[in-house]
């Protein structure tokens, strides 16, 4: 798909207004802030820093993007990739070495799942670079279909009903975490990362591991919205429309003193 042909200007349109509506909707971006953007080297980041670059033109307010870049220290990781790509923009960044690969691959035993201790490191270095550059917004590349996928693993492996908010608020009350991807397609990111050809970096690390259950649920939802094409945006609307009282969970909702209301 050529970048100047009216399908691509179709899925670009659709993708930023599906940006700029998650943004509205959870008020994500405000007058004055500072947005560090977590661009890791994957198609996500790279179509989220491209769309917020082409809002952040034409956005009702002002705000700053600080594209901030974690290199880990895998063996193999091509360093010039991104310091070269964001000149070219004229993008503000900053690239950050930390050797989070000897720890993971010394703490977690071979054939063990590595995603959880990267994310746990990789999330408190990103907090404490947000601090030293002044970043009151944090923004992430998960879409509609890593929330998706992230409610049934939290139900088939955490006994919760539980996925990833648009905006949330860090557990130590210092960070505000957006994901302005929220309401957009892993399928039609794909297509929009294809078309834009941007420079993608593969992660070694977490690709080796075929395991992963969050493969198996992403191959399951993948089935499922081959059968019953939507079938994953219904899911997604369902997190958005939830009902206590038809669950059972009692710090929710107060069944203890449901009571029918006699005739009089």
């Amino acid at each position: 798909m050529e970048r100047t042909s009216k399908n691509f200007k179709k899925l670009q349109a659709r993708l930023r207004g599906s940006v700029g509506k998650a943004i509205r909707d959870y008020n994500m971006i405000e007058e004055g802030d500072r947005v560090m953007v977590c661009l890791s080297g994957g198609k996500d980041s790279y179509t989220m820093l491209d769309l917020l670059l082409s809002l952040q033109r034409k956005a009702p307010v002002n705000f700053e993007l600080l594209a901030v870049n974690l290199d880990q220290k895998q063996p193999g990781f091509p360093q010039h990739i991104l310091p070269e790509y964001l000149d070219s923009l004229g993008v503000t960044y900053r690239i950050v070495e930390e050797d989070t690969y000897s720890t993971v691959t010394r703490v977690i035993p071979v054939g063990k799942t590595m995603c959880g201790l990267c994310s746990r490191l990789r999330r408190g270095i990103l907090y404490r670079v947000a601090g030293e550059e002044g970043a009151n917004k944090i923004a992430l590349g998960h879409h509609r279909d890593d929330i998706v996928e992230t409610l049934f693993l939290n139900m088939f492996h955490g006994g919760r009903i539980k996925a990833m908010p648009p905006k949330l608020l860090s557990d130590d009350q210092k960070n505000i975490i957006i994901r302005p991807l929220a309401y957009c397609s892993e399928r039609e990111i794909q297509r929009y990362a294809n078309a834009r050809d941007f420079p993608i970096i593969p992660c070694n690390l977490c690709g080796s591991q075929e395991n992963l259950q969050r493969a198996k649920i992403k191959e399951m939802l993948q089935t499922w919205e081959r059968e019953s094409p939507g079938r994953i945006d219904s899911i997604f609307r369902s997190i958005q429309n939830v009902s206590p009282s038809q669950l059972a969970d009692t710090e929710l909702f107060d069944f203890a003193s449901l009571g029918a209301t006699a005739d009089t």
